[in-house]
């Protein structure tokens, strides 16, 4: 029987960076594979550079099925670096307590209002921020928040438990903090700052609290950048002839990795420079950059490729068809939108782009990569169409994206997408489907959706956008996603 990881049997040799010491000065909310695989990596690598008092106070949502198994691995995991050229098996050694969200309240309040805590980070995905994409404020009256609001002294989503324990901090000591979100949001500080103050102020907080928490709680924006795709059963085999041992929490990731981050840290921070972090003063130029050509890029593929039933990220990239929009999309579409970042080189960056798309022992699912859509393509395409737009460029991959979205996660009646496409998870798929159900045609349904509130009215107004939209969902459904592509590119070449 094989040996489980843990403190006792790994070899210390195995182990990435440093081990964090037992006294803890991050909280971290989210602990997903991205996490593990992109910031307590960075963390571990920046306490080898120059020790401190780091460790992770590891935060899930509601599950204890991470929690537990790393409880039994003493916190240990490993990171799988696979790329064509190098595959690794690394152990991380930085988290030190684990919480659920849904069940430890109190102790979580407690954790943020201990002084020896110094950052809170976030990866609790764009739905986590609970900011309705149409007036850029709260949304107070989702269920999760207004049920928080009801009872703010025993909170349960991540805003109300941040609000709860800033107040706990407040009250005992007043000492700073940083408040660092790692998730694909535009201007990631800006809105968690945002959001966490509508929230405390709809919470009833006072001006003495709402001061000190501009003064002394800093939101530094940050960009991040790494693929990390589900753990599989490869994945732990990987991982079993590497280090003779069983890990029940390992993750995989891609070789490349990425993290810029605005240096406003009010309580101190690791040496993440030392691991790789860029810090700039052009964060939101290289979020851009990110959100519109990897994540506006990655979505196309997931959609086209769905619709195509190719089950992983690089399957879709290969077909020549996905290939071609996608870069048309991308040179196109998106980079007329973009400041671009000093000394930024976009062919390069592009070309590696598609580099890391082609990883086939990554392996990324397509069903992984085209959740959350409705989210996800708020974030991506409006401001880049009607850059477009405004010109009198009709911005074809873009209309093509949010077509192929509709057919994958609402598709209109008596349309079947494939199961890679019925595997894709849509948050707002009932809302999405009481608005269509009177829809009699794809251009009813099409237009539903685009009247549901996805998207701005800005956007939505556009007539011939609109049109463009509908006639690429009636052409997939009709005719099939490669001729339909295949037009949408042909138009865009005449752009």
């Amino acid at each position: 029987m094989t040996q489980q990881l843990n403190r006792t049997s790994v070899n210390p040799e195995s182990i990435l960076g440093a081990s964090a010491p037992d006294r803890t000065g991050i909280i971290h909310f989210g602990l997903g594979n991205f996490h593990r695989a992109h910031a307590a990596v960075n963390t571990a690598l920046a306490m080898a550079a120059e020790p401190g008092d780091w460790g992770i106070v590891g935060i899930a949502n509601r599950s204890r099925k991470v929690t537990s198994a790393l409880e039994a691995q003493d916190g240990l995991y490993s990171v799988v670096t696979l790329d064509p050229a190098e595959e690794r098996v690394d152990v991380l050694d930085v988290h030190r307590r684990f919480l659920v969200a849904a069940e430890d309240g109190p102790a979580i309040i407690e954790a943020i209002a201990d002084p020896a805590h110094r950052i809170i980070t976030l990866t609790i995905s764009e739905t986590g921020y609970h900011i309705d994409g149409r007036t850029g404020k709260l949304d107070v009256a989702s269920s999760d928040i207004a049920a928080d609001l009801a009872d703010p002294e025993h909170p349960r989503t991540p805003l109300g438990q941040i609000v709860a324990g800033l107040r706990a901090r407040f009250a005992a000591n007043g000492e700073p903090m940083a408040v660092l979100s790692c998730d694909n949001l535009l201007s990631a500080g800006n809105t968690t700052r945002a959001a966490v103050t509508q929230f405390a102020q709809a919470a009833g907080a006072d001006a003495d609290f709402l001061a000190w928490m501009g003064e002394n709680v800093s939101f530094p924006n940050a960009m991040v950048d790494r693929i990390v795709p589900a753990p599989t059963d490869g994945t732990r085999a990987e991982v079993e002839e590497a280090l003779g041992l069983q890990d029940d929490a390992p993750v995989p990731a891609e070789l490349f990795s990425m993290w810029v981050i605005e240096d406003k840290f009010a309580g101190g921070r690791p040496k993440w420079e030392a691991a790789g972090a860029i810090f700039s003063d052009e964060v939101e130029k290289y979020e851009l950059v990110k959100l519109r050509l990897l994540n506006g890029g990655h979505s196309l593929i997931a959609y086209l490729g769905g619709l195509d039933r190719q089950e992983t990220i690089p399957d879709s990239r290969a077909q020549d068809f996905i290939a071609d929009a996608t870069r048309q999309a991308l040179e196109v579409d998106y980079l007329p939108s973009i400041d671009l970042p000093r000394d930024f080189v976009p062919a390069e960056y592009i070309d590696s782009l598609f580099r890391r798309w082609s990883n086939t022992v990554l392996g990324d699912k397509t069903a992984r990569v085209g959740s959350d859509g409705s989210t996800k393509l708020l974030q991506r395409v409006p401001i880049p169409a009607l850059t477009a737009l405004a010109k009198g460029v009709m911005p074809e991959q873009l209309a093509l994206t949010v077509s192929a979205w509709i057919c994958c996660c609402v598709p209109p009646k008596g349309f079947e997408p494939g199961p890679i496409a019925d595997a894709m998870i849509e948050p707002k798929a009932e809302q999405l489907k009481a608005a269509t159900a009177d829809a009699g045609t794809v251009r009813e349904h099409v237009e539903a959706i685009l009247d549901a509130g996805v998207f701005p009215d800005e956007l939505v107004a556009n007539q011939a956008f609109r049109d463009r939209v509908v006639e690429y969902a009636e052409g997939i459904v009709t005719d099939g996603v490669r001729p339909t592509a295949a037009t949408a590119l042909q138009r865009g070449a005449q752009a």
